[in-house]
């Protein structure tokens, strides 16, 4: 699947921009809904990807882009819920998991990216 971060706050993804957040379920692209996470903005600086929101989590990986810099935090109650499910939670900066995602067919790609920070 081909996708790269284009600047900060922009993302393509097959062809498609995104100017924000999205999740990827067996290959299928959404906006990222993270109002359920808003909760927890003031204790990390950032919203948190965090259990309430709609996670895929199909299969046996799930990447997370952390954002151009790295700086999205990931709450352990997703880490928890992902040893529970026997998904491995693979989270880096965005550019490093589009890299990655690239050797990957479509199906096979549930992941959250972050577009910013």
């Amino acid at each position: 699947m081909k996708m790269r971060l284009v600047t900060f706050g922009k993302i393509d993804i097959e062809g498609q921009h995104y100017e924000c957040d999205v999740v990827i379920e067996k290959g299928k692209v959404r906006k990222r809904k993270k109002r359920l996470s808003k909760v927890y903005r003031s204790r990390f600086g950032h919203t948190p990807l965090s259990i309430e929101e709609n996670i895929p989590w199909h299969g046996r990986q799930l990447f997370v882009g952390t954002g151009a810099y790295g700086n999205l935090p990931v709450m352990p109650e997703v880490y928890e819920e992902a040893h529970r499910k026997g998904v491995e939670v693979i989270a880096m900066p965005t550019v490093e998991v589009c890299e990655l995602l690239e050797k990957f067919k479509p199906a096979d790609i549930n992941a959250i990216l972050h577009v910013t920070c």
